[in-house]
């Protein structure tokens, strides 16, 4: 069970991106699960001469804009597969991930080898597995481009990678988070966050857009350790936003 703890940790301290829930998990919500829609207005020209600022305003826009920035919920539910470093050999289970501003809750069900618990009420963290606990949810990955023009926050340029344009977004406490972005449609392909001396990885390979806001369908997180890469492959099944979350979703 303890092995797979670093990769539990890369899910928690990216979940804030993209939730869900069916009817027999944690949380409750009103009314059906919105249909995916393609009505996010095209984010502004990325070319080569894009300053680091207008590569993160073109990522927001992308994102969902105002409709990201004013995002009140997001449940989301699926299916994972983990790995260990150097195995090939995958540990299938089932997610559920809740946001509601910053508390967080995170499920993991990967019967017979493990079930886990991650919750962060806004000002303390519960976890089924000791020593693994959430940063706050709001200083890294996405939630981050909703304040890139905030002050506080810095926007530097990066190298780009093959075809993708970067760029960091740091706080004035030294949390960061490096972009990548598609040049054709500004879209945020991947992005990694230094934290605690390791190095964390989320790649997006399929979005799609939810009321307004883009969310990740399929997505792989990569943990860098000492003991080599820990990998979490995640596939969404449903996805409701701003939809009521009771209080009671976040109390261990």
């Amino acid at each position: 069970m303890r092995k797979y703890a670093p990769t539990l940790f890369v899910c928690i301290l990216f979940c804030s991106t993209s939730f869900a829930q069916e009817s027999s998990s944690p949380g409750r919500s009103n009314g059906t699960a919105p249909a995916a829609t393609n009505t996010i207005p095209p984010a502004p020209p990325v070319t080569t001469n894009s300053t680091p600022v207008e590569l993160a305003r073109a990522a927001l826009v992308a994102q969902g804009g105002d409709k990201f920035k004013n995002l009140k919920s997001m449940i989301m539910v699926g299916s994972a597969n983990l790995y260990a470093p150097n195995s090939t050999q995958a540990v299938p289970g089932k997610f559920v991930m809740v946001t509601a501003g910053e508390r967080v809750r995170v499920d993991i069900d990967a019967s017979p080898i493990f079930k886990f618990k991650q919750i962060f009420d806004g000002q303390q963290s519960y976890s089924s597995l000791p020593g693994v606990q959430i940063p706050p949810a709001t200083k890294f990955g996405l939630p981050v481009l909703a304040k890139y023009d905030q002050p506080g926050y810095t926007v530097s340029a990066l190298p780009d990678r093959k075809k993708l344009r970067g760029f960091r977004i740091a706080d004035i406490d030294g949390n960061a988070t490096d972009f990548y972005i598609n040049t054709n449609t500004a879209q945020v392909v991947e992005y990694l966050v230094p934290y605690n001396g390791y190095m964390f990885g989320a790649s997006n390979s399929k979005l799609k857009v939810v009321d307004g806001v883009l969310v990740p369908y399929s997505f792989t997180w990569r943990l860098e350790t000492p003991q080599g890469a820990f990998f979490a492959e995640y596939n969404v099944k449903d996805v409701k936003i701003n939809q009521a979350v009771g209080d009671d979703v976040f109390v261990p």
